[in-house]
């Protein structure tokens, strides 16, 4: 089975690239063909946790049982990701992107109607884990086009960084977003706009054909071997990694909204979600418009540092004020793992299989997420209020000891070494 795809020639690097700065990334041709219903498809992903927490918490007065589910749907998430960008980097994007984005609004949908219709648990489960296995993965789709548009070129580590900052740009925007909408109109309301904006976002993301990497054809004469790439060690460090900083996405999801409920104040809660977000966002920013020149694998063990020791002074925090303060500086040390990480992909992974590797980094997110969303509900509903911050804390501590313990793994291979394994290749290649 053949399949077609129109590409563009990648962007060459210029004298003027020596210095990359996000003028000259967005001035890249086609870039904004994909970049703008991009952002569209992919900011229901933000809403999708904290919406199925607050409605679900509303129905059954519990944060264990919503944290629960919100933590269905972010473990299929996870285990579904990998497999949906396997198969996009075999059949083509749009190929994957359409059916998904239906299955997850009928998903949701469904998930809003049970909760509201009071529900058992187990019928919630079963709603929750469709609607997690069919989240679109656009944001590794959009990383992997940049790296068609942008191979050899230094503009990559900008392409990393910029996608880190519209990444949270939806994480200040969602939160917030649906916040209000549970809130002030109905607890139903964030999930339905949620799968309202999944459909219509997803659908032009999908449309766009002519920029999205070319696939395997699987009706040549010899056969590929797509291999997972998971097979990469620098990858499986990496997940690891992603798991810590998924562990602080949703310790925070579930505390922030326990905390601001207990002081009576519902409503800051997507402000206090959204000044972390804001802090990540920033630092996002700055880390694009740097020209770094250590090692990435000595800056993701610095900053991973960092993020640690900030994380684990959260659960101290009693106060409005304090808690936004701890919360930016987390967010500030956030961004620079994620860009880190993804930069490190370019160079361990062959493109063949980078929107799977990718996936794998989001996926790995999503599951510290759910089980971070899980844990802390049980915690908030047990012990004392704050106590699920003690999650950021443990997530990010022991993924520090598996980053430093196995950092020479993130090494990329010596330029100019055949591998006889790689990743999606059917004969030895040279690494360059």
């Amino acid at each position: 089975m053949g399949s077609t795809v129109t590409t563009t020639e990648p962007e060459k690097a210029s004298p003027a690239s020596s210095r990359p700065g996000y003028g000259q990334l967005l001035r890249t041709r086609g870039a904004w063909t994909f970049l703008l219903p991009g952002f569209a498809a992919r900011q229901p992903f933000a809403m999708l946790t904290i919406s199925i927490v607050l409605l679900v918490q509303h129905t059954t007065g519990s944060y264990g049982a919503a944290g629960a589910t919100a933590a269905a749907t972010g473990v299929s998430m996870a285990l579904f990701a990998p497999y949906s960008g396997r198969l996009a980097d075999r059949y083509g994007q749009r190929a994957v992107l359409v059916p998904g984005v239906l299955v997850h609004t009928l998903a949701g949908l469904s998930l809003t109607a049970l909760a509201l219709g009071h529900a058992p648990l187990w019928a919630l489960f079963l709603a929750a884990v469709p609607t997690g296995a069919s989240v679109p993965q656009v944001g590794p789709m959009v990383r992997a086009r940049w790296g068609v548009k942008l191979q050899g070129s230094p503009l990559m580590a900008t392409a990393a960084a910029f996608e880190s900052v519209t990444d949270e740009l939806t994480f200040v925007v969602g939160p917030l977003l649906a916040t209000a909408l549970c809130t002030a109109v109905t607890p139903a309301a964030g999930l339905v706009t949620e799968a309202a904006l999944t459909l219509v976002g997803g659908l032009l993301f999908a449309a766009r054909k002519g920029t999205q990497p070319p696939v395997s054809d699987a009706g040549g004469h010899a056969r590929v071997q797509h291999a997972s790439a998971l097979r990469v060690p620098g990858v499986r460090v990496l997940v690891v990694t992603f798991l810590g900083i998924g562990s602080v996405f949703g310790g925070m999801q579930v505390s922030l909204a326990a905390f601001t409920e207990s002081i009576g104040e519902p409503g800051l809660n997507g402000v206090l979600y959204g000044v972390f977000a804001a802090g990540n966002m920033l630092s996002g920013v700055a880390c694009g418009a740097i020209a770094w020149k250590s090692a990435p694998q000595r800056r993701l063990v610095l900053g991973y540092t960092a993020l640690a020791l900030t994380a684990s002074a959260l659960w101290t925090a009693h106060s409005v004020l304090l808690l936004a303060a701890l919360g930016l500086l987390v967010g500030m040390c956030i961004a620079p793992a994620l860009i880190t990480g993804y930069t490190l992909v370019e160079s361990l992974v062959p493109a063949g299989a980078r929107t799977e590797a990718f996936t794998w980094l989001t996926g790995a997110v999503a599951l510290g997420q759910a089980a971070a969303v899980t844990v802390a509900g049980q915690l908030e509903d047990r012990l004392w209020d704050g106590a699920g911050f003690l999650v950021p804390m443990a997530g990010t501590v022991l993924a520090l000891a598996v980053l430093a313990g196995l950092r020479s793994r993130l090494v990329p291979p010596p330029r100019n070494r055949a591998v006889a394994r790689g990743v999606g290749h059917r004969v030895p290649v040279t690494v360059d």
